[in-house]
């Protein structure tokens, strides 16, 4: 069963292409598209643990990216949201925003929320560059975190 997990791991993290699949697939998974950055992150560091460092700046760089151009657009998406405004979840869900401010972006590596906050960051108008680092900041602690985990945690990788 291991050399199926290595199989895998070496399918996702595409070896030959290295980093720049990282940072492709980073910010792609950024954006407001399904994909997950993480199998990628996890099977080139599994792959070349030699590479942790510059895959996890790599990761949180593309992944960044992909944040800055969901604040983009929601920037030019304003009127879009107008014909939202009279539900009761969207106000107190922008009422909560409005508090946090650029803070809040922190919270852009959470799975299905993060990617549509980033836009809504644009939408309100926040500051971009505060934004951009806050979604930097959460980014890299996701990366960090997770992969290291995974590689620390799970040494000898998952057993099925």
């Amino acid at each position: 069963m291991t050399e199926w997990l290595h199989s895998l791991l070496d399918l996702l993290a595409l070896p030959q292409f290295g980093l720049s699949t990282v940072f492709v697939v980073s910010f792609i998974s950024a954006t407001l598209l399904p994909l997950g950055s993480e199998p990628v992150v996890f099977g080139l560091v599994k792959l070349q643990p030699e590479l942790f460092w510059p895959t996890i700046f790599v990761a949180t760089a593309g992944n960044t990216l992909g944040g800055a151009l969901d604040w983009w657009l929601g920037f030019g998406a304003h009127r879009m949201a107008d014909k939202y405004k009279g539900s009761g979840h969207h106000g107190r869900a922008l009422r909560w925003l409005e508090k946090l401010g650029p803070k809040a972006c922190l919270l852009a590596w959470l799975p299905v929320v993060g990617d549509p906050l980033c836009a809504v960051a644009g939408w309100l108008r926040f500051p971009f560059w505060p934004c951009l680092m806050y979604m930097a900041i959460g980014k890299f602690l996701r990366y960090v975190l997770m992969t290291g985990g995974l590689l620390w945690v799970f040494p000898g990788g998952f057993q099925w």
